[in-house]
């Protein structure tokens, strides 16, 4: 049983990735654009806030450092997409290849470094409770983040005056934009908030996940998370749900070996 506990903390540590980048580009997509540069986003969130901890020792200021590269990458995006009118999706893909790339290029020197020691966490003492406190109450902050985060974007989307605002943008720019809306400025501001998103899941990943840094380690989970919001059905908690299941299955591939 224990096993089992094990296996199903991992899937909540793993689905956290995904959870996170594709919660982001949920909001993209709600504003009507798709960025499929996620990965390249991700990976260079994933080099800015490893080396972050390296120099500062402090995971927040990394996170920090991931979010803030994120949304600078997709700010980029942005502008050649929404100003300049260039193809979303070749953008997008450019995007990703640049992101590889230069990942892979300032992250040389980093191959071999350390993190200081990672932190471990039992909330309230409940990480003692046999089985139940492994599996749910000795995760990372941002494992709980991430579920709040889907909670705060359901409220906000379907409940608030911003999010339907944001909707119509998305489904007809036309009719927002003769009301009065800022369409450009609303679109920017979903996809810097995507590519936050987007980057705070890259330097989880480097930071937590797997402390440490290799090429291309965020092996395909960009994809996966645009994957994500299109099997959710554009709905927050499907892409959690989704992201768990993803995870899941990742994690079970080396349970059963």
């Amino acid at each position: 049983m224990e096993a089992y506990a094990l296996l199903f903390a991992a899937t909540l540590n793993a689905g956290t990735v995904l959870a996170i980048a594709a919660l982001g580009l949920l909001i993209n997509e709600k504003a009507g654009i798709v960025n499929l540069g996620a990965e390249g986003m991700m990976l260079c969130a994933a080099i800015a806030g490893f080396a972050t901890v390296v120099h500062t020792g402090n995971d927040w200021v990394g996170f920090a450092a991931g979010a803030a590269v994120g949304a600078a990458l997709a700010a980029a995006f942005g502008w050649l997409v929404i100003w300049l009118n260039t193809n979303q999706y070749a953008t997008g893909l450019a995007l990703s290849l640049f992101g590889a790339g230069f990942s892979a290029f300032v992250g040389i020197d980093y191959v071999q470094a350390k993190l200081p020691e990672r932190p471990h966490y039992n909330w309230f003492g409940l990480g003692d409770i046999p089985l139940v406190g492994p599996a749910l109450f000795r995760h990372h902050p941002l494992v709980y983040g991430a579920m709040l985060l889907a909670v705060g974007m359901i409220w906000w989307l379907y409940r608030t005056r911003a999010g339907l605002v944001l909707r119509s943008v998305g489904e007809s720019p036309q009719s927002a934009h003769a009301l009065g809306y800022p369409v450009r400025r609303i679109r920017l501001a979903a996809v810097m908030f995507g590519g936050a998103m987007c980057g705070l899941a890259g330097a989880y990943l480097s930071v937590i996940y797997t402390p440490l840094w290799v090429e291309g380690m965020v092996a395909g989970k960009g994809w996966i998370a645009l994957a994500l919001t299109t099997f959710a059905t554009w709905r927050p908690a499907r892409v959690l749900l989704g992201a768990y299941l993803f995870g899941g299955v990742t994690m079970l591939q080396f349970h059963l070996q």
